[in-house]
């Protein structure tokens, strides 16, 4: 007990550092039942995924994704922080792993009714709460330590990932290591090579 409680704790305070199911749709607003949920799709160099986001729930969080995704700037970053078990992270960083330069600050979305379960995406931050700005994190595994009230503010959900979770599983069981001072970074690396919006039908 003690142990998991350690590793927990070490998990979320690296995830500061380097900054399933959602609502069930009976919650789901009049308007959001009126036009579909936005969805993207990333390719990568381990393979293609595709996420159904969530307006309806974290507004603020979705807008600010889907800019990065529509203005190209995800293109060309990887993932740089993998641990098997836990969750994969990306958004931030190119392939030399110089930092990518972002937006404002966005403000913290988190509800206790959009957990961190396996398959969810979620933004990362910095142990400031309204601090995410492009990176986010897909969870590998239902991390209920992240949710918002089990330890503070928690993490913000705001969608999950509908096709190719294998590909998620593969990008989190690559070979990882330091570099640049910078722990759990994949040998080889998992490049984002295209986000794009999935254009919805009238």
């Amino acid at each position: 007990m003690a142990t998991s409680l350690k590793r927990s704790s070490l998990l979320m305070s690296t995830l500061f550092v380097m900054a399933g199911a959602l609502l069930p749709a009976s919650q789901v607003s009049a308007e959001t039942q009126d036009s579909p949920l936005p969805e993207v799709r990333f390719v990568t160099t381990e393979g293609a995924f595709v996420l159904q986001l969530r307006p309806d729930v974290a507004p603020k969080t979705v807008e600010n994704f889907l800019s990065y995704v529509n203005s190209d700037f995800y293109d060309g970053t990887v993932f740089h922080r993998v641990i098997p078990g836990f969750m994969v992270q990306g958004g931030g960083f190119d392939e030399k792993l110089e930092r990518q330069q972002t937006q404002a600050p966005i403000p913290n979305e988190a509800k206790p009714t959009l957990p961190n379960l396996r398959g969810t995406i979620a933004m990362a931050r910095t142990n400031a709460p309204d601090s995410a700005t492009s990176q986010f994190f897909i969870n590998v595994a239902n991390n209920d330590f992240l949710n918002a009230g089990v330890r503070g503010p928690g993490y913000a959900v705001f969608g999950k990932v509908t096709e190719g979770m294998g590909v998620i599983d593969r990008i989190a069981s690559v070979q990882t290591g330091r570099q640049r001072g910078m722990a759990d970074v994949p040998v080889t690396p998992v490049v984002i090579e295209l986000a794009e919006q999935i254009a919805q039908d009238d």
